[in-house]
């Protein structure tokens, strides 16, 4: 039996939103008897909008200072806990995971979250990202910059944010580049601490 990845992800969309969480990310690795499904959750949009007004009315809200509130998921470990606990339980009764090994590990996204659909680029707006194209914008496939605009196909990086390193301060010349999402391999926050 194959593993069914789009039906363990629905499983965990479900699991997550009756625990008040999105599913950010999911992924399958290793083989054998080393098998791990990691699962990335945050709490869901109205958690987060809340936990963002109380930073923004409480200065002591025990936030990391410097750090913009949007890139937070507030994710516990309690919540992870609560996560697992369910969702492995609805793995292990409806067997989505053939065979009897795996680890199972949730966790939050972290600070430097990847990048994976549209609606990340327009949330991150603003923010430091660092991507990888799939073919080369004058001479050059990897970039840093703040993300300045999202329209839905193209983002514009503002590469002037940061200090440029190796090939890119050689071979770029404009302060702004933009990338088509279809070009865009990989991308990821930059933390800002």
């Amino acid at each position: 039996m194959a593993l069914q990845l789009d039906t363990i992800r629905a499983t965990a969309d479900r699991v997550a939103a009756s625990h008040h969480l999105d599913l950010v990310d999911l992924e399958f690795t290793g083989g054998a008897k080393h098998r791990t499904l990691r699962v990335f959750l945050e709490k869901d949009a109205a958690a987060r909008a809340e936990f963002a007004a109380k930073a923004a009315a409480d200065e002591e809200a025990g936030l990391p200072k410097g750090v913009p509130v949007e890139t937070l998921s507030f994710v516990t470990h309690e919540d992870c806990a609560n996560f697992a606990r369910d969702f492995g339980t609805v793995l292990d009764v409806e067997d989505l995971i053939p065979g009897a090994e795996y680890t199972l590990e949730v966790s939050s996204p972290g600070l430097e979250r990847k990048l994976l659909r549209p609606a990340d680029y327009t949330r991150f707006t603003g923010s430091l990202i660092k991507l990888q194209t799939f073919s080369a914008i004058e001479n050059n496939r990897h970039f840093t910059g703040r993300l300045s605009t999202f329209d839905g196909t193209q983002l514009t990086l503002d590469l002037s944010a940061i200090k440029q390193k190796g090939k890119a301060k050689k071979a770029l010349t404009a302060q702004t580049v933009t990338i088509s999402l279809a070009n865009v391999e990989k991308a990821n926050l930059v933390a800002e601490i």
